[in-house]
């Protein structure tokens, strides 16, 4: 007997959308973002498809006291370019973590997206905080749990 591939209509798939708390104090940034990106794509849910948007939303606090391994917080360096001539600019993490401690998790999780207008779409549905507080209790997220 053939079996048959069922395709599950857009609707659907908006409806069943969670939300996940995760603390990212004391956490590694790679090892989080891995997590947190696999939760975006939706891989974790039984209807994942590579092609549709089918992750959940994922909030995180505590972002300024994520931590690297080794010395990659006096070495690791973000690049940006200014779309000038000699326009390539640099910042290390450890100035970056200071100054924007969203930026270090959002960069870190957005190079585990697909490089697609797909990948754009999943980034917008990850919400990043500093501190413990965060404006989403309404949706009432359920706690990640991330393994160190």
């Amino acid at each position: 007997m053939k079996k048959e591939t069922v395709t599950l209509p857009r609707e659907t798939l908006l409806a069943a959308r969670r939300w996940y708390l995760v603390d990212a104090q004391g956490k590694t940034v790679g090892r989080l973002a891995s997590t947190i990106a696999g939760a975006l794509r939706g891989k974790n849910n039984p209807t994942f498809s590579p092609h549709l948007d089918s992750g959940d939303f994922v909030v995180v606090i505590n972002a300024r006291q994520v931590r690297f391994s080794g010395k990659k917080l006096q070495e690791k360096i973000y690049y940006r370019h200014t779309g000038y001539p000699g326009g390539i600019r640099h910042t290390s993490a450890e100035h970056l973590l200071a100054s924007q401690p969203e930026a270090v998790l959002a960069k870190a999780v957005a190079g585990m997206l697909p490089k697609t207008p797909l990948g754009s779409r999943l980034a917008t549905k990850l919400k990043i905080y500093p501190g413990p507080d965060h404006p989403h209790t309404a949706q009432q997220p359920v706690v990640m749990s991330v393994g160190e």
